[in-house]
């Protein structure tokens, strides 16, 4: 014992433990902190500059042109030798084609969405959801002429018996759907894979059918998820370009029948921008003027929805 003593009092005085240790630095979190904050505000700096440029120019615009004019007008001629500015057919033509395309859209992908979360099996799943994300990586100008030479003069004259003109609204519109459908689809099918599994089994477990724990159990809780989806698929399905400029035609015409010819905004901006236009021209400050009305449109539409997922969100 006394030696036992005396190799310790030669190894020093003994420290009490305290079960703490000194925590070293973590550079590796502070270099993923720095890197996600940057991600973030390039995105914001990225939609300030957007609107930077295109509200210089709109400036510019509104000098020469009422605001009255341009909200309320419903002509819109502004290449013409008499200019008219009423932005209403571009607006009407767009709200059109977004809208015929939401009707084949969030019914089919909503669908799609419940029978991947809730009927398929692991293996039918992990065949059928990538093959229909492959509609999204789809080029849009493929849709376009798929939507002008086979939708309209087959589908829509040969075997529905419709008489529409070779660029009408419904036919853009229809086949816009298709495109937007894979983005509804898949995001409302991550939402509701992500509800809870005790809800169902809870629901089961009282006597509901799979179809009463689809619509009555899951789709409520995964509501927040599936509005982002719809959302998502609006947006897309308004700054669409390539199939409105092929099949919709560029007549700006105030109308609600979706077998005439219709233009809308992206494409006047599309078509206009690329012609022989003089830089800083009243004609050339129309595109940007165009475009600030279509952000705001997104952007009041985004900020709706973000506050509705906001409020109706279950966290669980």
């Amino acid at each position: 014992m006394e030696a036992s003593a005396a190799a310790a009092g030669a190894l020093g005085p003994s420290r009490p433990r305290t079960g703490l240790t000194a925590t070293r630095p973590r550079y590796g979190d502070r270099i993923v902190k720095v890197v996600l904050v940057s991600c973030a505000l390039i995105s914001v700096f990225t939609t300030v500059g957007i609107l930077a440029a295109l509200l210089g120019e709109t400036i510019l615009f509104f000098q020469s042109v009422s605001i009255i004019e341009f909200l309320t007008g419903t002509e819109w001629t502004p290449l013409f030798s008499d200019p008219k500015y009423g932005i209403a057919p571009l607006v009407s033509g767009t709200l059109l084609v977004t809208g015929i395309a939401l009707l084949v859209a969030v019914p089919l992908g909503l669908a799609s969405a419940v029978y991947l979360s809730e009927y398929a099996t692991p293996r039918v799943r992990k065949a059928v959801k990538p093959v229909l994300e492959v509609l999204a990586g789809v080029p849009t100008i493929v849709f376009g002429y798929f939507a002008l030479t086979f939708f309209t003069p087959v589908v829509l004259k040969d075997i529905l018996g419709f008489e529409v003109g070779v660029f009408n609204a419904l036919s853009a519109g229809l086949v816009m759907g298709f495109m937007v459908l894979p983005t509804i689809a898949s995001v409302s099918e991550d939402a509701m894979s992500a509800v809870p599994a005790g809800l169902r089994e809870g629901a089961f477990g009282l006597g509901a059918s799979r179809m009463q724990v689809s619509t009555r159990v899951v789709f409520p809780a995964a509501l927040s998820g599936i509005v982002a989806a719809v959302v998502l698929g609006v947006s897309r399905a308004i700054g669409e370009t390539m199939i409105v400029l092929v099949a919709a035609g560029l007549e700006p015409n105030l109308t609600l029948d979706p077998r005439e010819s219709v233009e809308t905004m992206t494409t006047f901006i599309g078509a206009t921008a690329g012609g022989d236009i003089p830089t800083g021209s009243l004609k050339y400050q129309t595109i940007f003027a165009v475009g600030t009305a279509l952000f705001f449109i997104t952007l009041v539409m985004n900020a709706i929805a973000i506050r509705f997922v906001r409020r109706y969100r279950q966290i669980y």
